[in-house]
């Protein structure tokens, strides 16, 4: 999953193509010049990093190139068509498949057997695996994202529920506890018209794998992913989410006006809610890791980005440098403070920044529950479909099997030459 580039993108204008560079003036000569794209407001951040760096490795001049996420990826396959990638590059972890098939990346896994930085064992085991293909590593987390359950723990007390669900089962009877005290409004928001991550999510938690046969076909009519989809349109067949969802100007004002008290997102909402929701509210909502099928956390997206390292860059010895720097638990902690981006690295997660703070908790233990969307070029592709088929499924213009079966024959349609490049066919 990349992380999220609506939320990240808004304040960002083509001006920010323009380059951000460490020092001043013209880079010297003698040294070693490398050039670092990073995306949005990671862009602007980070340069801000890069002299503590310069101290440790003065020979070393880093260029940081500021690139707005909604250009991105049209940029770097330009580039790469071109040639002019530069050395490194901040890469959304769901971009990682593409440009490795492209062979634009280099695999880490040489440089990180030697490293004294970087070792899997200090992150997220569902996190790290986003970077792996073919038992190779292709880049190396730098900040990471999920999503979990944002809610309003005053309306659910008002309905007679202590807690957050912890199950489905819980879940459906929470929703039908706030309709039944509060009818004209919905115990939950799912924005289908333009948000694909919750059914996908209950779809994994029921062991969908969304994808079969070697990911070259689509399987979002099998037992797991329809098993989960029925469990989805409950929500809205019982009027516990609202179908409609366009008519949402703002999320904020919808979730402080409780016309839905439950909403599954990601971290970047924290600092939303907190500078949107009126004081009166800053008491009154909480975030809580996902509810299972059948009880516990479930499962929920790997998401974040990784540093990757372009395969004709001439100085890698240098790049891999800025990477260890950039992956230090040090660096990763004044990141988190520059940014808000919840670090990569578990040990990080010890400061008091993180540790002692009551919202960020359920991220941190959903990011032990967490999977990766199946690893091909295509998936974001796919993904654009489960959410129109989706959004059709819920507004009962599809039964959910018909749906399903609908998007398995775009989804196999999208994926006809993958099959054709592994069988020939």
């Amino acid at each position: 999953m990349s992380p999220h580039p609506g939320a990240r993108s808004i304040a960002f204008s083509a001006a920010l193509l323009l380059a951000a560079f460490a020092g001043c003036g013209a880079p010297e000569s003698g040294k070693t010049h490398i050039t670092f794209w990073a995306l949005g407001a990671e862009g602007e951040h980070v340069a801000k990093l890069i002299p503590g760096f310069t101290e440790r490795h003065p020979d070393i001049d880093v260029r940081v190139q500021i690139i707005p996420w909604n250009a991105a990826h049209e940029k770097l396959l330009t580039a790469f068509a071109g040639g002019s990638l530069p050395d490194m590059c901040q890469l959304g972890n769901t971009w990682i498949p593409e440009f490795r098939t492209l062979n634009a990346i280099d695999n880490l896994s040489p440089w990180v057997a030697r490293s004294s930085t970087v070792h899997d064992s200090s992150y997220f085991p569902g996190i790290w695996d986003t970077n792996v293909m073919d038992s190779l590593l292709y880049g190396v987390p730098w900040y990471v994202d999920t999503r979990v359950l944002f809610y309003r723990t005053d309306l659910l007390a008002a309905s007679g529920v202590s807690s957050p669900p912890r199950s489905w089962e819980e879940w459906f009877d929470c929703s039908a506890r706030m309709k039944k005290r509060y009818p004209e409004s919905y115990a939950n928001f799912f924005s289908t018209n333009n948000e694909w991550a919750p059914p996908v999510i209950m779809g994994l938690q029921e062991g969908s794998r969304l994808l079969k046969e070697n990911n070259t076909l689509g399987d979002f009519s099998g037992p797991e992913f329809t098993s989960a989809m029925r469990a989805f349109t409950t929500f809205f067949k019982n009027e516990w989410a609202p179908v409609k969802t366009a008519q949402i100007v703002s999320v904020y004002q919808a979730f402080a006006e409780g016309y839905f008290a439950m909403y599954i997102t990601g971290p970047w909402y924290i600092g939303e809610f907190k500078n949107r929701l009126p004081d009166s509210l800053q008491g009154k909502w909480m975030t809580a890791p996902l509810p299972g099928p059948n009880g516990g956390i479930g499962l929920s997206l790997a998401g974040g980005s990784s540093l990757v390292m372009f395969s004709r860059s001439a100085h890698k010895e240098a790049v891999w440098q800025l990477i260890e720097y950039l992956s230090g638990p040090e660096t990763q902690l004044e990141f988190y403070r520059l940014t808000g981006d919840l670090p990569a690295r578990i040990e990080t997660w010890r400061d008091s920044s993180l540790a002692g703070n009551k919202f960020t908790a359920a991220f941190f233990e959903q990011l032990k529950h967490v999977v990766p969307t199946p690893k091909v070029p295509e998936w974001e592709q796919i993904a654009q479909k489960v959410r129109e088929y989706v959004e059709l499924i819920t507004m009962n213009q599809y039964t959910v099997d018909e749906g399903l079966r609908s998007l398995d024959r775009e989804v196999n349609v999208i994926l006809e030459k993958r099959r054709w490049l592994l069988h020939g066919r």
